[in-house]
């Protein structure tokens, strides 16, 4: 919730190149640890420096990227640049899977943490840095001034992000659509499997099948339709479709008569996989090239809040409902109501000007004084 928002403000006022490559990095320690032993204490090891990766790159990786491809592509075709990088991940992590499948267990630490050495090394070796830095000034204060400094820049970026969102009506919107949106898909997520299992008995093999069909799905979507689409009816279209596909996926899983239900409802994800690089687009489009960083963080530090409350409600709600004291018979009535979220956010969709940038002139008076700091 905090990480994000600094990250991305990190990556406007000091480079898009070093934010990556510290978010980066951070992903092959963890591995690393367990790959040379796992032994107890080996393993709590890895869980503390897992931990303290997924703080530092969880979404900032994704966030950071996307205002990097904003400063590189024409406004007009980010949505099909966003919607490559998303579709990429997707083949990821269906190559990922498959990887896992056929690889020999001991070979399987190693691969990984060779494929994660290689990501620093191509960003250091083939990105350009887009932002032009401002020069440094006061390199000679004491250390206590200096870190005085820091902390009250630090604040001041931070209100300014929220000033910046707050005052531009299509991401103040935005930011409202993701955190609904957010708030319902994380709590599906969260409780599907246990649900699934608890309901039809799904083994770990279903779980595998659901996830290739929609990992494979997610790939022509993002990378073939999306582009397609995007100039003939544009990124406010594509996520109200994306919300839509999310509302009939909820229904149909927590409302399943069968359990064959949850297969076909998993054909809505390819849909749904739609509304992260439209957010993307529209967050882009009207933030103005300085702030790229700044409006991306700030709406993925809402999902990220989003993403913490909705499991405290969603686990204990699905577990009531599973149990024998139930209310009444609606075993999946935490993911209908997960639905009312996304219900919610695709309101305020439907009420986005995402062609409107009011904010670009209060963007660039606000980081002036901020670049004349630095």
């Amino acid at each position: 919730m905090v990480v994000l928002p600094l990250l991305g403000q990190l990556a406007d006022e000091y480079g898009r190149k070093p934010m990556l490559l510290l978010t980066i990095s951070t992903s092959i320690f963890p591995f690393a640890i367990l790959a040379w032993n796992q032994s107890t204490g080996f393993v709590y090891a890895y869980y503390v420096l897992r931990t303290i990766s997924y703080i530092l790159s969880q979404g900032s990786i994704f966030c950071i990227a996307v205002a990097y491809a904003a400063d590189v592509v024409e406004e007009n075709n980010r949505a099909a640049a966003f919607s490559w990088i998303t579709g990429l991940c997707s083949a990821s992590h269906v190559l990922g899977n498959l990887l896992a499948l056929f690889l020999p267990e001991k070979y399987i630490f190693p691969v990984s943490i060779a494929l994660l050495i290689l990501s620093p090394i191509y960003i250091q070796l083939f990105l350009v840095e887009t932002v032009k830095l401002a020069p440094k000034r006061d390199q000679d204060s004491a250390c206590l001034a200096k870190t005085i400094k820091i902390i009250q820049k630090r604040y001041k970026s931070m209100k300014d992000a929220a000033t910046i969102v707050m005052n531009s009506p299509t991401l103040r919107g935005i930011s409202l659509v993701s955190f609904f949106y957010e708030l319902g898909m994380s709590g599906i997520t969260y409780v599907l499997m246990y649900y699934l299992k608890a309901t039809f008995g799904f083994n770990k093999n279903q779980f595998s099948e659901i996830l290739m069909l929609v990992g494979i799905g997610s790939i022509v979507s993002q990378m073939l339709v999306l582009p397609l689409i995007n100039p003939l009816v544009g990124e406010k279209v594509i996520l109200c479709i994306g919300l839509l596909a999310s509302i009939a996926y909820a229904l149909f899983n927590g409302l399943a008569w069968a359990a064959w239900v949850p297969f076909m409802s998993a054909t809505f994800k390819v849909v749904v996989v739609l509304v992260r690089p439209a957010t993307y687009a529209i967050i882009s489009r009207a933030s103005s090239s300085k702030n790229q960083g700044k409006a991306q963080g700030f709406v993925a530090g809402v999902e990220s809040i989003a993403s913490l409350l909705s499991p405290l409600v969603m686990s204990p709600l699905t577990s009531w409902f599973l149990s024998s004291s139930a209310p009444f018979n609606s075993k999946g009535f935490s993911i209908v109501c997960a639905s009312v979220c996304m219900m919610i956010s695709l309101c305020y969709a439907c009420l986005l000007k995402p062609g409107v940038s009011s904010s670009s002139d209060l963007e660039d008076d606000i980081e002036a004084p901020l670049l004349s700091e630095s």
